[in-house]
Parts: C-alpha cells; structure tokens; sequence
C-alpha cells in the first residue's frame, strides 16, 4: 500500500491499447498507473479531482511508447512503497526496454539473493506500471507469471517491445 499524502490526488484516463488507463498523482508526480482489468483494478476515491490535462506529458509518453516511438520515460514519477518495494521498484527501472529478467535476478540485483517471492510481491505491488517496468520480470523457466494488468496484457507489452527472453507461454 502506498503512503499517499492529505492532498487528494489528480486523475485522468488515457485510452490506450491495453484499455482506459487510470493516471493519478499529485500536483507534481504520476504516482499511479491502473489497468481496467487484472487483479490490481484501482478504484477512485472519493476526493479525487479529474482533470485529463493535469498529466499531458504523462499522457503523450505513454501514446509515444505504445505506437514504438519511446522506450524510457522521462515525467515526474513517485513511489511510497516500503524500502524493500522501493529497492524492488528501483531495479525494475534498470531492467531495458525489450529485455527480460527473472524474479531471482532481480533478487541478486538488490543484493538479497533468496528473496525471489519477496521480489515477486513487491512486484506485483507496483504503483506504477509500464513505467516502471514489472511487465519486463517473467518466471525463471521463461514463462509469463502474473501480472496486476492481466496475464494477456502483460503478453502485450512484451510483444510491443520486442522481448525476445521469454516464451509465448501462459500459466
């Protein structure tokens, strides 16, 4: 669960290949990116302030990298994890665009080299999907494992980058 502060967040809704995606944050950071369906749908509060404008270059980033004209992003984001999401969601950044690793390299990543399923809990715990890119960490045999955007969109994203370290394979 993220730490969100006593202003009540801005959201907008982008219409994207992958559905209406949820954008919201401050007035200064995107801190949360959700999906229209998979187990991780996020819900508005009630004294949220629409406003579609307010995350622009959030907005033309992500149509940029859906039509494969961006590979990293460059807007304001912010995450309010634990420290181990926070060192878990850090190395996720480091993961490029079109590449892949595992749960457990992730884990030797942050130096904590027995805490696959951590990892894969804070994964799964990522505010921000997309941007930071939980879509890229796939299982240690190549397989597709979860994602809070739905096993079909995590497929998605990894075929529109062009990842090549993973198997077509659902679990």
């Amino acid at each position: 669960m993220t730490d969100r502060s006593q202003d009540p967040f801005i959201y907008g809704y982008l219409a994207s290949p992958v559905g209406q995606l949820l954008v919201a944050g401050d007035g200064d950071h995107v801190r949360l990116i959700g999906f229209p369906s998979g187990n991780q749908v996020e819900l508005l509060q009630d004294d949220w302030r629409r406003d579609d404008g307010h995350f622009a270059d959030a907005f033309a980033q992500l149509n940029a990298y859906f039509a494969k004209e961006l590979t990293e992003f460059d807007f304001a984001i912010r995450f309010d994890g634990t420290p181990f999401q926070n060192q878990v969601w850090s190395a996720l950044c480091e993961i490029p665009y079109g590449a892949t690793k595992s749960y457990g390299d992730i884990a030797v990543a942050i130096g904590n080299p027995g805490a696959s399923r951590a990892v894969g809990m804070a994964n799964n715990a990522n505010p921000l999907p997309i941007v930071v890119p939980c879509h890229r960490v796939i299982g240690a045999d190549a397989s597709l494992i979860g994602f809070g955007g739905g096993v079909e969109t995590k497929q998605f994203l990894l075929d529109l980058e062009n990842a090549g370290d993973w198997q077509p394979r659902l679990l």
